[in-house]
């Protein structure tokens, strides 16, 4: 386990990398013991929110309300197993608990509850409440004068949502730049291709035109991200950003990458081992 506490730590692209593939593992066991959930999602993403929880966010385990924390919102709620694991390996409560998620009594359910989980800023599932939440609360910040930061994960098939481009307005009028969100492009939804359901395309552009930094960057490579994160707040013309990080659905195993059919259902025992064997030896 590592713990980021109250001050940055920096870790090289191949340590990040170790650890990105740990939780990938810890997803697909989480789905696997629920025998529910959404896996695609929540492997795609592990690299980003890797990058945030052991590279670049301020937080501190043993103090889930440290007031100086960033604050990390997964608006995208249904990919619950992705923060979840990256939350327990750090050591907001312990990697047991992983083992009952989506069972009755647990407070590791599909979608994530801030009353119930340590380290959960917003309860979110409702496709695109989670962004407008963080911009209300990025808000908050800048009235009070906080230096933090407050980052999104947001999925690419919840932009065909109207809400999201409401709080894009609104985090343009009010010049949050302690607002830096994540799109995970991976142009999978529940029922197939993005662009055949709703066409998003071009994001950056949109984005812009709505008042936000905005370019594309490989989710999976984490000198991108980095870079990515350092160039949104190096910006200080009052934008907020919006970084659209192209991912694989399903990244780690062969048999999910890519494939809209694993954007929710549990692995079988066979699939499962035959997964974790293939992240053991990438």
């Amino acid at each position: 386990m590592i713990s980021t506490r109250s001050t940055r730590r920096r870790f090289d692209a191949a340590m990040l990398a170790a650890k990105a593939r740990e939780i990938r593992k810890h997803i697909l066991r989480q789905v696997h013991a629920g025998q529910s959930g959404h896996p695609g999602g929540s492997l795609g993403v592990a690299d980003v929110v890797t990058a945030l929880y052991y590279g670049i966010m301020r937080h501190d385990p043993l103090n889930p309300r440290w007031p100086d924390r960033d604050r990390f919102v997964i608006s995208k709620g249904h990919c619950s197993p992705v923060i979840y694991a990256v939350l327990a390996d750090c050591g907001y409560f312990p990697l047991e608990d992983l083992e009952s998620f989506r069972r009755p009594g647990s407070h590791l359910q599909g979608h994530p509850c801030s009353a119930k989980t340590p380290g959960i800023e917003a309860s979110t599932g409702t496709l695109g409440l989670g962004i407008s939440t963080a911009a209300g609360m990025a808000l908050g910040g800048k009235i009070r004068g906080d230096e933090h930061h407050y980052y999104v994960l947001c999925g690419d098939g919840e932009q065909q949502e109207g809400q999201v481009w409401e709080a894009a307005m609104f985090a343009n009028k009010y010049k949050l730049s302690n607002l830096i969100a994540f799109t995970d492009r991976n142009r999978l939804q529940t029922d197939g291709d993005t662009e055949d359901v709703m066409p998003l395309d071009p994001l950056p552009e949109k984005w812009r035109a709505f008042g936000w930094n905005s370019w594309e960057i490989d989710g999976h490579d984490f000198h991108d991200i980095f870079a990515a994160v350092e160039r949104a707040k190096s910006d200080h013309g009052g934008r907020p950003t919006m970084i659209i990080a192209n991912t694989t659905k399903g990244k780690g195993v062969s048999f999910m990458e890519g494939a809209a059919s694993w954007h929710s259902g549990p692995p079988s025992d066979a699939e499962l081992a035959r997964a974790l064997d293939e992240l053991s030896h990438a």
